[in-house]
């Protein structure tokens, strides 16, 4: 199966301001200056971490997730403890955010308390709803739209890999979710190259992501065209959280998008395999994959840590806070 690429065009939006009191809902959120800035601290809280053990003592995070989580609670609960914050973790498996109370109540009341809140959900607008009403940064930890923060790591890892990110491309094979998302608008702000291939009514909304981040943007659906020569190789599960209904179905589409062996043949011979965990092994990528020299999976699962210390150091650092918050803290 082969396909030619699909590509649009459009205008680059102006550069946001200033991180501090800021939210971060969005790759769209971040010019490519403030991307280098989150990689250039990263890259300092990696290497001096203890230079940075009281930069944001006092300070106070909260977490709720609606979704089952390992590196994205730890790596946010260890990142501020490390800086000497404090995090609280709300689990809100059982029920969606909004269910007991009104999502602008619950903000309104969290602010008065918590420095920063982040927010691991289901729906993208249960994030905008939170940071529309609260007057503390929010934190997208991952929506069914966008995972920032997993995408930022990503490129993080490939800066360290490769230097400069703007002679690279990036393979993705698989479903078009959050995490494609996050990706194509990542690769689109740093002038980086990406191509995506997915089985047809799988790909994510290239069209909006290139109207809003004037990138162009390869959308495939020959898996083996995609990676044909790329640095990197990315895949992740073909079933999110969410769509579980949807799995019998989908375990019948995605085999021939499987990362294995023979596929990643196709890739420049100094090439990296990439997946954002939890991976199911045989299924989207195999062992042989995984497990190999050329893996870095687990080094994106570190850089997730250093990113996202970043993030919070930027958002909660600075001096200059939002004009209208009401957190005693501040």
């Amino acid at each position: 199966m082969s396909s030619q690429p699909q590509t649009t065009q459009a205008v680059t939006p102006p550069a946001t301001s200033m991180f501090p009191g800021r939210d971060l809902i969005s790759i769209r959120d971040l010019s490519p200056i403030e991307v280098e800035t989150i990689f250039h601290l990263a890259g300092l809280l990696k290497a001096r971490p203890a230079n940075f053990r009281t930069a944001l003592a006092g300070k106070q995070m909260v977490m709720f997730f609606e979704k089952q989580s390992l590196r994205t609670r730890l790596t946010f609960e260890a990142g501020m403890a490390s800086m000497g914050g404090n995090a609280f973790f709300m689990d809100q498996t059982a029920g969606r955010l909004d269910a007991r109370e009104k999502l602008s109540d619950i903000a309104h009341n969290v602010e008065r308390w918590i420095d920063a809140i982040v927010l691991r959900t289901y729906a993208h607008s249960t994030v905008e709803g939170m940071a529309e009403h609260a007057c503390v940064p929010v934190i997208n930890a991952l929506s069914d739209l966008e995972h920032p923060c997993q995408a930022l790591a990503d490129y993080f890892t490939l800066l360290e890999r490769f230097g400069d990110l703007r002679k690279i491309c990036l393979a993705y094979v698989g479903d078009g979710n959050n995490v494609a998302h996050s990706l194509l608008l990542m690769a689109a702000t740093l002038g980086s190259k990406i191509r995506i291939a997915t089985p047809k009514g799988y790909a994510p909304d290239a069209q909006d992501i290139a109207r809003e981040t004037g990138a162009v943007i390869e959308i495939l659906s020959d898996p083996n065209q995609a990676v044909d020569g790329v640095d990197a190789v990315y895949t992740d599960a073909w079933t999110s959280m969410g769509h579980e209904h949807e799995e019998l179905e989908r375990n019948q589409i995605f085999p021939p998008y499987q990362v294995n062996q023979k596929l990643v043949a196709g890739a420049a011979p100094h090439a990296v395999f990439m997946h954002c965990l939890p991976a199911h092994r045989g299924m989207e990528i195999t062992n042989e994959v995984m497990d190999s020299d050329r893996s870095v999976v687990f080094d994106q699962a570190e850089s997730r840590l250093h990113v996202q210390k970043a993030i919070l150091l930027l958002l909660l650092g600075g001096k200059v806070g939002r004009t209208n918050s009401r957190n005693a803290n501040a």
